[in-house]
């Protein structure tokens, strides 16, 4: 038996055109998927893309494919689906770790990676630290140094997108306007983490989420910006495939009570009435 645990992610601090194609540097936060691989036949209920990695693996590592019907998957979740917190990267990120660990084998993170994007495009919370990722291929995968230290406070919209749903958007004229904009976002997040600077960290998640806003708007979104601005919040990421919003800051210097106050005098609470004051954390999947 084996347990693992990956984050969730408050959509991406960046995505876009960067470096010849799309690519995203995800937003980890302190929000879990926790995957049990054990010996046991398969749950009725369970998810598909977890059973479609073991199936993935088996296959990798040459196994037989019946032994996929004596490998039970147990996911404990409760982050929510298809509003672009990185739920199903999460599930299957820690299902293949479970996996590889159940069977007695490592799996370093490149080859992780290239397994996910094999099964959906994927969010880069699969890597310890924060990196240029291209989600569709894996082609690129750029680490930055450590990251800086701050809080999300996380707005949840009940509005859904499968991942699947806006890649059949048509977005490349938009992803294309954009390009300039994330040449220098990309540029910022790399300085944030160098000089663990967390307000660099946020002109690059706010210069993205502007961007964003001709593939996939956010309802109120000026009155986003403005808010950011009036309670001097690092910046504002959103996700660029979903519908959270993550408002960037410091717990201990900004008033979380004051800024929740604000969204709902600006009436932002219709469109993301809960809120989930959550930690950055860094990304990758841990063993249990």
């Amino acid at each position: 038996m084996a347990v693992t645990q990956c984050p969730a992610s408050c959509g991406e601090l960046i995505q876009g055109w960067i470096l010849g194609s799309e690519k995203l540097v995800s937003c980890p936060v302190e929000w879990y998927s926790t995957v049990e691989v054990s010996s046991g036949s398969p749950l009725e209920d369970e998810r598909p893309l977890s059973r479609a990695m073991v199936d993935t693996l088996l296959q990798h590592w040459q196994y037989p494919a019946h032994f996929s019907q004596d490998i039970r998957i147990d996911i404990h979740s409760t982050i929510p689906i298809a509003k672009g917190m990185a739920s199903s990267t999460a599930d299957i990120a820690a299902t293949a770790i479970a996996t590889a660990h159940h069977l007695g084998h490592q799996l370093d993170e490149a080859t992780l990676a290239q397994l996910c994007v094999s099964l959906e495009p994927t969010d880069s919370t699969v890597f310890r630290q924060l990196t240029l990722f291209d989600h569709n291929d894996a082609s690129t995968q750029i680490a930055c140094v450590a990251q800086p230290q701050l809080d999300l406070l996380v707005l949840e919209s009940p509005e859904t997108l499968r991942t699947a749903d806006y890649h059949r958007i048509p977005r490349h004229a938009g992803l294309q306007a954009g390009a300039p904009a994330l040449k220098r976002a990309w540029e910022k997040v790399q300085e944030a983490c160098i000089s663990q600077n967390p307000y660099r960290l946020g002109e690059a998640a706010t210069l993205s989420a502007i961007a964003s806003q001709m593939l996939l708007p956010k309802p109120d979104f000026d009155s986003l910006l403005s808010l950011v601005e009036e309670c001097d919040l690092y910046g504002v990421n959103v996700a660029h495939s979903g519908s959270v919003v993550g408002l960037m800051l410091d717990r201990t210097r900004h008033d979380v009570d004051y800024i929740k106050w604000m969204l709902a005098q600006k009436q932002l609470t219709k469109h993301w009435p809960e809120q989930h004051l959550l930690r950055m954390v860094t990304g990758g999947v841990e063993l249990q």
